[in-house]
């Protein structure tokens, strides 16, 4: 079998999970994905099969579009809900129009500093294994691009946005930045990825879904391009 799958990924789950689950599920040989969603995480992720591996780069490449709430006051070692809790705030100065000037700094091209915890490597180690022992090493800006940043809602200590942007772009350390703008802290509660590409939740099956149906169900899930 070979072609693109679209999940939409459950909490709790790493990418790899679901690679994992659909080879064994489906005794495909050939399984990868494109664009990792970090375990916390809900939404599409594309998922390729057989030859479509190859395409590996070109789906990874393409922007992303997000939902997800913010949680100001608090900062985690992460920069998300699923870290360690480093810092407490009080956030009653903060309001709307002080939430919207800070996501207005977000625009166009900007550096990011990645997280510790992340997957990226120094000197051929993990970021987070090196941050589990307590390290933290120097880490070289990247540049990212932002198309929209938006407030949709704010309910202290919580403020949903949306978020268009290219690949690469780590949500929780935007979520962490407006934190340390506002003078409060802040990570990322909750994300859900609604785009990736061409592809949306409109094309994607669920694993619940996938525990319910055979191979030849299956087929006709898969995109073939």
């Amino acid at each position: 079998m070979e072609g693109i799958l679209i999940i939409d990924k459950p909490a709790g789950w790493t990418s790899y999970d679901v690679v994992n689950f659909i080879h064994r599920r489906f005794k495909i040989k050939k399984v990868g994905h494109a664009g990792t969603l970090d375990p916390l995480a809900t939404g599409v992720l594309i998922v390729l099969l057989g030859r479509y591996t190859k395409l590996f780069r070109k789906f990874s490449s393409e922007d992303k579009e997000y939902n997800g709430t913010l949680r100001l006051g608090v900062s985690t070692d992460s920069q998300d809900a699923d870290g360690k809790v480093i810092a407490k705030k009080e956030i009653s100065s903060v309001n709307r129009d002080g939430l919207k000037k800070a996501f207005a700094k977000f625009s166009g091209e900007i550096e990011q500093i990645p997280p510790m915890v992340s997957a990226l490597r120094y000197k051929g180690k993990r970021l987070y294994k090196l941050a589990r022992q307590g390290k933290e090493v120097p880490r070289k800006p990247r540049k990212v691009s932002i198309y929209k940043f938006q407030l949709t809602d704010f309910n202290p200590p919580d403020v949903d946005f949306f978020l268009s942007c290219s690949k690469g772009t780590y949500v929780r350390t935007l979520c962490h930045d407006i934190g340390e703008i506002l003078g409060c802290s802040g990570h990322l509660l909750r994300l859900r990825r609604i785009k990736s590409g061409d592809f949306g939740l409109n094309d994607s099956i669920t694993i619940e879904e996938l525990k319910k149906i055979e191979q030849k169900e299956l087929e006709k899930r898969v995109i073939r391009i």
